[in-house]
């Protein structure tokens, strides 16, 4: 939301007058896309006071306690709205989703929703998140197949299937459900895509190039194909052989076709042309994909803009909070206890280990509220010491006030041998890596083993970039660097790295 229409739902709230349930309930939602849910927080409270039998007004309430991740009042008042309108299919469905999120059984809460909306797919992607967590991943991909049996051309739920198989350690047969399908539907270039995807998600670029030749000669040309071929010909290194491939897609305003080109530019040892197809990115809503590549591109020619985009070190901070946070044992043993997987997420970073499922932030355990409260609170004064505002710049542009918000937040728990490889979170301002658990000394390894890197590329680019700082993990260190920078850490040898890592939302113009 652009700065004139936050100002306008700002006036809306202003007007809303508490003895107007549905002008107050209308000036709520527009708070909630803007940002200012500490400001509608109140008068919907006034309202309530007003109008105690109103549904609408507790259910406003527990979406704006929801959106800044205060989930027990959220479930509170989604509960009571739930009381004062049992057959409405959205509040039941709200209501089953704060238990989730907050960390308490949403079964039972999740099947009556689905009985009030048979056919809603989010509602039936939340019953299966709350199987997994109160009964494990096999049960339910085991539910899956069953709804999967049913909707048999249900997208969503086949890109779930290949994720809980990959988590469980299925290498071979994770797109197994996209496979059966296609037999029965060999034309539906939906299908076709999403095998694709789940296939380069998983870095399996041989296979991608399989995938896209039977696609081809079972549901004909497409530009889905001719963009996946060259990206897999790309990462599995075939050179400046396959321009031409590139060359053809230039037709398509495709972002992602854009970021693989000028991937394939730095393989291939084009540093200056890579850095003139990212540059050309930074005014569009995609920029976040580009800055990445930009910087690398920049150290690699000695460009001196490298420096104002990355080179300020008040841009990383290195924070020690042990004080500010619960006891460390007591944190661990919280989150191991959400760790209820054996295999590393698709898609993911992880290498060695195991990330927990869905927003730890949003759970209203003690140890975790005050967890994100410190956090909170560092990222708060981060945010305080950063350079002036630069309004090129695509950290220091945004306004800087009012309450810190995360995009994601969760624990990744490394064993032997673990690592993460070099990424990026582009829906990110500033992310993080805080430590709770580490190896004892003896069986780390020698240093640099398990330090965060920060500035080096993806190995799958092939370049001899260092990183250009190291940082030491220490139980009840908080790093903070910026989302769009690479970052990374050196796999340790033996014993347990157990973090916190959280990425802040970008704050909203002033």
């Amino acid at each position: 939301m652009d700065a004139e229409a936050r100002r306008r739902a700002a006036a809306a709230l202003r007007a809303a007058r508490p003895e107007d349930a549905a002008a107050t309930f209308n000036a709520g939602i527009d708070a909630l896309g803007a940002g200012l849910e500490d400001e509608a927080l109140p008068r919907v409270e006034a309202a309530i006071r007003l109008h105690p039998q109103d549904a609408r007004l507790w259910q406003i309430a527990g979406l704006l306690h929801r959106q800044i991740e205060d989930l027990a009042p959220a479930v509170a008042a989604f509960g009571r709205a739930a009381a004062l309108a049992p057959a409405d299919a959205r509040i039941a469905h709200s209501l089953a989703r704060v238990h989730l999120e907050a960390g308490l059984p949403a079964v039972d809460l999740f099947r009556a929703a689905w009985r009030l909306a048979p056919n809603d797919g989010d509602l039936i992607l939340g019953l299966l998140a709350a199987i997994r967590a109160e009964s494990g991943i096999a049960a339910s991909l085991e539910a899956l197949e069953r709804v999967l049996a049913q909707h048999p051309l249900w997208i969503p739920g086949h890109d779930l299937f290949a994720r809980l198989r990959w988590e469980m350690g299925d290498r071979d047969g994770f797109t197994a459900s996209l496979e059966r399908v296609l037999t029965v539907h060999p034309r539906n270039l939906e299908l076709w895509s999403a095998l694709i995807l789940v296939l380069g998600n998983g870095d399996l670029y041989d296979r991608v190039l399989d995938a896209v030749a039977r696609g081809r000669a079972a549901a004909g040309p497409a530009p889905i194909f001719d963009a996946n071929e060259a990206a897999a010909r790309a990462e599995l290194g075939e050179g400046a052989a396959i321009d031409p491939l590139f060359d053809r897609l230039d037709r398509l305003d495709d972002m992602t076709i854009r970021v693989r080109r000028v991937r394939h530019l730095l393989r291939t040892g084009r540093p200056e042309e890579a850095a003139l197809a990212a540059w050309r990115m930074r005014d569009t809503p995609s920029a976040a994909m580009f800055w990445p590549y930009l910087a690398t591109a920049w150290r690699m020619t000695g460009d001196p803009r490298w420096a104002w985009l990355e080179g300020d070190p008040r841009l990383v901070g290195v924070y020690d909070i042990a004080d500010r946070l619960p006891p460390l044992d007591a944190l661990a043993a919280r989150l191991r206890t959400l760790h209820c997987t054996t295999h590393q997420p698709l898609e993911q970073s992880v290498r060695g280990g195991t990330q927990t499922d869905g927003a730890l932030f949003a759970r209203i355990e003690p140890e975790i509220r005050r967890l994100r409260q410190a956090v909170a609170d560092t990222v708060a004064e981060h945010v305080a010491q950063l350079p002036p505002a630069d309004p090129k710049h695509p950290l220091l542009a945004p306004g800087r006030g009012g309450r810190v918000r995360f995009t994601g937040s969760w624990s990744v728990r490394l064993t032997d041998g673990g690592h993460h490889a070099n990424h990026i979170h582009p829906m990110g301002w500033f992310s993080s890596a805080l430590y709770v658990a580490l190896p004892p000394p003896e069986t780390r390894g020698a240093e640099p083993a398990g330090w965060l890197t920060l500035g080096e590329p993806q190995a799958q680019l092939g370049l001899d970039l260092e990183p250009f700082r190291l940082v030491e993990p220490k139980p009840g260190r908080l790093v903070l660097f910026p989302s769009t920078m690479w970052h990374g850490t050196r796999a340790f040898d033996a014993g347990e790295r157990l973090t916190v890592a959280f990425d802040v939302a970008p704050p909203p113009a002033d």
